[in-house]
């Protein structure tokens, strides 16, 4: 694999957050570099930008690795999310733009036809671009890059069941977008908030307690924080 040195971060973030490097494993520059066919520069770089982020820590002895959240930080997560959605919708219904409001009104017609079709395919990766382009009508880059950065570490971090009622959901993203369209911030802020705590419920951890995962580890045949590279 190789890919312009400026992309070397998402790319590692991307892996991480696919499972490609387990919890805990090491994070070499050579390998990383090899790997992506940069040299170890940008992979430095990019390391310090994940360590920043909470994706990557550094350890005594160790070096670079890919950090291990507890449940209580997985927690606040969403408790964030659930905070900071609805700012966002309600700073996006005084600050959107025409053109923002064409592309969540063309994601919710999209949306609404999956669902009542039933094709669940890609109704994440929808829903996923509704909220980022909700965020980026908000006119807060701050903001946005917050946002951002919990969907990734949410993904990372949760496996999300299929939604028991995806119309029901669809519909709930039609009136986020009717309350900003009509600059109703605080319609805005309280459907969002609901739908994201409905949402919520329906995201389960990707790991569990740390009884388990020690169990895991005595059962198993590998080394503890001897994660390679998958090729």
């Amino acid at each position: 694999m190789r890919i312009p040195a400026h992309s070397v971060c998402t790319a590692i973030r991307d892996d991480i957050v696919a499972g490609v490097y387990e919890r805990g494993g090491r994070l070499t520059e050579e390998l990383l570099a090899r790997r992506y066919g940069v040299s170890r520069v940008p992979v430095r770089e990019a390391l310090r930008t994940l360590e920043a982020e909470g994706f990557v820590v550094t350890r005594r002895h160790a070096g670079a690795c890919v950090a291990e959240p507890t449940e209580q930080e997985a927690a606040d997560l969403l408790e964030m999310r659930v905070l900071l959605e609805p700012l966002a919708a309600a700073r996006a219904a005084q600050r959107r733009t025409e053109a923002h409001l064409k592309v969540l009104r063309g994601l919710v017609r999209l949306g609404q036809e999956r669902a009542r079709r039933g094709n669940s395919d890609d109704l994440r990766s929808l829903g996923g671009w509704f909220h980022e382009t909700l965020a980026q009508a908000s006119g807060s880059p701050a903001l946005t890059s917050m946002l951002t950065q919990l969907r990734h570490k949410i993904a990372w971090m949760y496996a999300v069941e299929a939604p028991a009622g995806p119309v029901e959901s669809w519909a709930e993203h039609g009136a986020i977008v009717d309350a900003v369209a009509r600059g109703d911030s605080e319609r805005a802020r309280a459907v969002t908030a609901l739908h994201t705590e409905r949402a919520t419920a329906a995201h389960r951890l990707r790991f569990g307690s740390a009884g388990e995962r020690a169990e895991r580890v005595r059962n198993s045949q590998h080394a503890v924080n001897t994660a390679s590279l998958r090729h």
